[in-house]
């Protein structure tokens, strides 16, 4: 059976160029804080960057998206053309250290997106595990299809339960050639890259088609339905690529599929059960509502008859949901309610908000209504996938804000 992991051709920036500045924050974060993105560039200034190859979401309401994007689509050219990079093939083996001092490890990779879906119910290798929203993709596609560069901030990860895989990889790590070893910008901690080439690609390659076999998958979940990577963060990165890709390919014959290079995203993989790897809730603010609303959800959620109490803040008062103990259940309820109030309410906006200060700040500055969600336990996330598929959008992040992923590895999609 053909692999759904290929080995990549991987852009590096060169030696000269600076890494604290070339790297930046996805750019899902801090959606409501353009302080933040007005600082990044504040630090980024005239260098190269990847802040200059991406479009932050906090200026997606802006009316200059055609000049943002044709500015994107530019800069990737000059970046390209211009001896910015260096090319390797292989994988890199990622060691982030996050601000708090958690090591988390990942290796970045190509996989095929023939073998990915992002909708609900799919048979496919590589799911989603949370519901795509699929207005937020075309302002991508119109990214992407123009683009001769992806840098992801894709995190995939899979259930390798015996740690047999990237963790035995980090074991001998001093073993490679260092790729990059930087601090990263704006509190995000430090990173490492070493490059893995060769034959040890086709042996890792082999290691995850293994968690395939039909013997481990019904020993994880009781059924040899199988599912090789969930999605856990970047998922609309993702969908991005699959739509561009289905785009490309009804014009290309069989042959000239089976290799095209937008048949495939980078991604970073990450071992679900890495133990630096921790769920963290996405909350809620909810703009342009107020006690009306309040007493909305907090007389629906009450009818459910759950005994967990979510916080809810608003106008300098504190209010507590009833909510389901079971946190996949309860977010899913809250979403619910707030979707159905804004059938009615058309002047509702929902920002997804990483981080307790972060939403209290948010709420504050724009009079909204702070909604502290329930947090996922990440060791049920691919049995419910594989189970019940998606989750509600905006379900969990791993890790807070700062912790994301930076862009940094880049490929050419010519």
């Amino acid at each position: 059976m053909k692999s759904s992991v290929k080995v990549p051709k991987i852009l590096l920036p060169n030696g000269n160029i600076d890494m604290s500045k070339w790297s930046v924050i996805a750019c899902d974060q801090f959606t409501s804080q353009p302080d933040y993105w007005n600082r990044v560039a504040q630090v980024v200034g005239d260098s190269p960057s990847t802040l200059k190859i991406i479009y932050p979401e906090v200026y997606l309401e802006m009316g200059d998206k055609q000049d943002r994007i044709k500015s994107i689509n530019d800069n990737m050219q000059k970046y390209l053309n211009g001896g910015v990079f260096e090319e390797f093939e292989g994988f890199i083996l990622v060691e982030r250290t996050a601000p708090d001092g958690q090591k988390r490890l990942g290796l970045v990779i190509a996989v095929d997106l023939e073998d990915y879906e992002y909708t609900p119910e799919n048979n496919a290798l590589i799911k989603a595990t949370e519901r795509t929203v699929v207005e937020r993709l075309p302002a991508r596609i119109e990214v992407r299809k123009g683009a001769c560069l992806e840098s992801p901030h894709i995190m995939m990860l899979m259930d390798d339960r015996k740690s047999k895989i990237i963790e035995n990889l980090h074991k001998n790590a001093d073993k490679f050639q260092l790729a990059y070893d930087f601090t990263l910008n704006m509190g995000g901690g430090s990173i490492k890259g070493y490059k893995i080439s060769g034959e040890i690609c086709n042996e890792i390659i082999t290691a995850i088609d293994g968690l395939l076999s039909k013997q481990e998958l019904i020993e994880k979940y009781g059924s040899a339905k199988p599912i090789l990577f969930a999605v856990g963060d970047g998922n609309h990165s993702l969908a991005t690529a699959k739509e561009c890709w289905n785009n490309i390919k009804s014009q290309l014959n069989d042959c000239e599929r089976e290799n095209h290079p937008a048949r495939y995203a980078l991604c970073e993989l990450v071992n679900l059960h890495d133990e630096s790897l921790q769920f963290q809730p996405i909350h809620r603010a909810v703009f342009n509502v107020g006690e009306e609303f309040l007493q909305y959800m907090q007389t629906n959620l009450a009818k459910l008859g759950g005994t967990n109490r979510v916080k809810v803040a608003y106008n300098g008062r504190e209010y507590l949901w009833q909510v389901s103990d079971n946190a996949s259940d309860a977010i899913a309820d809250i979403q619910h309610y707030m979707d159905e109030y804004g059938k009615t309410c058309k002047a509702m906006v929902i920002d997804y908000i990483h981080g307790d200060e972060h939403l209290l700040n948010v709420a504050k500055e724009n009079n909204a209504v702070a909604v502290f969600m329930p947090c996922l336990e990440k060791s049920g996330l691919f049995d419910y996938v594989v189970r019940r598929g998606v989750l509600p959008r905006k379900s969990f992040s791993m890790g807070h804000a700062e912790d994301k992923r930076y862009y940094l590895e880049c490929r050419s999609l010519l």
